[in-house]
């Protein structure tokens, strides 16, 4: 075969290059993806936050609060980063302090998916190690307790995730991407609840233009945002445990509902949604996706639902995705599985015979 010479190719228009020059320019643009419909047309869309840069939502507020730390002087160059985190926020941490020449300390446990640890120290973050709680959970007052203490010593800028407004602020282009993306109004938001910046964020500027939307919070059973006892739970980068201060970017006046699920159920989900559609979501996602699928039925005919997936499932293939670790920690249940898988059915099947009474009486 002859490989024409360039002066031989056909000649094509000259459109303007989609080239980016750095992976923070990625972030955002993410899909939406119908997961479930209704015969009545009530539809549940996942918004697909696992496609920005280092597979989360997060890397959206983690590059808001760097770029004002840096407006506001608290950030110089050369500077330091300092922040406990479970592994979402510290990835796109690590990645804007990559980008823009500065060092970034995490504060982590053994409670965070291996794979985040490992993204983080890939992408030059230095890991600091508080033990795990007794429970097995999240260290999450220990870990703010050693940021803060090292971000006295060593003057290291630290963003304070749960308290930053610049978090929240993160996340008005998110809000602006469903409306550009939809037809129609976002009926009900769904998202899980840790600093609550996502669905805090994105709920206040969806109202900013103008929405109408309902916004539920998912948090996991044991957690103490929306009131109730504590208890262990294995859901990471949701929630907060008993003795930790609910941080002021969890702002109730933009949830208009708080919801509980536990482990097993937002794992089963999870688990069911990649076998449905050959995506994997993080365990906090889960939980959101089975509280919207629960609804769905109830709601009124013709509702957009958007759930919001903050996460991508590929970070916890040795905790959610596997089986015996399920089984160790007993929040895998076969019946919570079948439930959701039958629910997906019946959406499915009242869909079919939707559009068989339509062909039928010709309406």
């Amino acid at each position: 075969m002859t490989i024409p010479k360039v002066a031989e190719l056909p000649a094509l228009p000259r459109l303007r290059e989609n080239v980016v020059h750095r992976a923070s320019d990625l972030i955002g643009a993410t899909p939406l993806l119908e997961l479930a419909r209704t015969g009545a047309g009530t539809r549940l869309l996942l918004k697909l936050e696992q496609f920005n840069p280092t597979g989360s939502a997060k890397v959206r507020m983690a590059r808001e609060m760097v770029l004002q730390a840096e407006r506001s002087g608290d950030l110089r160059p050369g500077g330091h980063i300092v922040e406990p985190t479970s592994g979402n926020t510290g990835t796109g941490l690590a990645l804007l302090a990559l980008e823009r020449g500065y060092t970034f300390t995490a504060v982590v446990d053994g409670h965070a998916a291996k794979d985040k640890l490992r993204a983080m120290k890939a992408m030059g973050a230095q890991l600091v190690y508080v033990d795990s709680a007794e429970s097995g959970g999240p260290s999450t007052v220990e870990r703010r307790r050693v940021a803060g203490e090292i971000a006295t010593r060593t003057g290291a800028f630290r963003p304070d995730q749960h308290n930053n407004p610049h978090n929240n602020a993160g996340y008005r282009e998110l809000a602006g991407e469903l409306l550009a993306d939809l037809s129609t109004d976002v009926d009900y938001l769904v998202g899980a609840v840790g600093t609550g910046g996502s669905l805090c964020g994105t709920a206040e500027q969806l109202r900013r233009f103008g929405s109408r939307v309902y916004a539920i919070g998912v948090e996991p059973v044991g957690s103490i945002i929306f009131g109730g006892a504590a208890a262990p739970y294995w859901q990471t980068g949701s929630g907060s445990p008993a003795g930790f201060p609910v941080g002021a970017n969890v702002r109730y006046e933009h949830i208009d509902e708080g919801c509980r699920v536990g482990d097993t159920d937002a794992f089963a989900t999870a688990r069911v949604v990649a076998r449905r559609t050959g995506l994997l979501v993080g365990g906090t996602a889960g939980a959101a996706i089975h509280l919207a699928l629960r609804r769905l039925v109830h709601l009124p005919a013709g509702s957009t639902v958007v759930v919001l997936v903050c996460d991508a499932g590929e970070k916890y293939l040795d905790t959610v995705y596997d089986e015996q670790w399920l089984i160790d920690r007993g929040v895998y249940d076969q019946a919570a599985h079948q439930r959701m898988i039958r629910l997906l059915r019946a959406y499915d099947e009242s869909v079919r015979l939707a559009a068989l009474d339509t062909a039928t009486t010709g309406a």
